[in-house]
């Protein structure tokens, strides 16, 4: 094998789909996946897989010496609402399984490395609409916290040790094929599932709160072409925008494919959250950089998201539909 690529935390929301999608491009013998317990059936079957602690540098280092590991992948993380209920652990896990890869790529371990950073950098401090690339970053959440921590690591072992890290501010994730992990954008997810059982939504969010987020193939796409492109990056963390939206927005573009559905706002202790981190972002910097462009906008990733879940949460009525 001789660019193998290690993905750390394979069987979470984007880690699951990046496998996939990087064995469909490179082959599934060239795509190791990892995490701390085993995945989905379509991971777990689509190629080789170890059980590997991300805080383990140990551990890490005997896979990539067994597989002549070239690229490792982290996605590993406690993300944001967790992180607020075990501070402690999400600080260790965060920043440590960091540390791990940022070493072993300094001692020439592996080659180049992706690791997603995120909005929740930004605070209440930084201009909401159309957050620049360059801006204030003072986070109030511990995700947050960690996460601008990790993007200034980053950028010191860039410059003092020449580590090849590439990272991108991912916003909201919207995917049908894995539930999100405890996120403030999460209701993005939720909403669809809710809507097809249902047919109504309590959504923890006021209905005004515009979140900049991204449909699953556009983040996919991004983070592939961030670690392909041969250009030295301007900046190891890039701002990405897709789409940004309310949940009332987002509530009245699903009620134009189900017409019964129904929404009501409850806000909780989220929404705080929610509050601190920007309604838009100012990509142009990755565009220019990389040639960044998001594919999805709110009519089609509502079409894609209410589709395919159909078929996920009744294949039988959507078999019996298409005999």
């Amino acid at each position: 094998m001789g660019n193998t690529i290690l993905i750390i935390g394979a069987c979470g929301q984007i880690g699951t789909e990046l496998t996939l999608k990087l064995r469909n491009i490179y082959g599934s013998d060239a795509v190791i996946a990892s995490d701390i317990k085993e995945g989905a059936n379509a991971l777990m079957q689509s190629g080789k897989f170890e059980i590997l602690d991300a805080t383990d540098k140990d551990a890490i280092l005997q896979v990539i010496k067994k597989y002549n590991v070239k690229q490792v992948f982290l996605m590993a993380a406690m993300l944001s609402v967790t992180a607020e209920k075990y501070p402690n652990k999400a600080w260790n896990l965060n920043m440590n399984s960091l540390f791990n890869i940022l070493n072993l790529a300094k001692e020439k371990h592996i080659e180049k490395v992706f690791w997603p950073s995120s909005i929740a950098v930004f605070g209440n401090t930084t201009p909401q609409s159309n957050t620049p690339q360059e801006t204030i970053t003072e986070p109030s959440t511990v995700y947050g916290i960690s996460k601008v921590s990790g993007e200034r690591w980053c950028a010191y072992y860039h410059d003092k040790f020449e580590v090849d890290v590439r990272s991108i501010r991912y916003p909201g994730i919207i995917s049908w094929k894995t539930k999100p992990g405890g996120g403030t954008t999460d209701y993005a997810v939720d909403i669809f599932y809710k809507a097809i059982e249902e047919q109504k939504y309590t959504s923890f969010l006021k209905e005004n709160t515009a979140l900049p987020m991204l449909y699953m193939d556009d983040a996919i796409k991004a983070t592939i072409a961030i670690m392909e492109t041969k250009k030295n990056t301007k900046y190891v963390s890039y701002n990405i925008g897709g789409i940004s939206f309310t949940p009332k927005e987002l509530a009245a573009e699903i009620k134009k494919q189900l017409p019964n559905f129904k929404i009501n706002y409850v806000p909780d202790s989220r929404q705080k959250i929610a509050d601190s981190w920007p309604n838009s972002i100012d990509d142009t910097v990755a565009k220019m950089d990389w040639n960044w462009q998001h594919e999805f906008n709110l009519e089609h990733l509502t079409t894609e998201m209410l589709k395919n879940l159909k078929i996920k949460l009744n294949p039988a009525a959507t078999t019996k539909q298409s005999v």
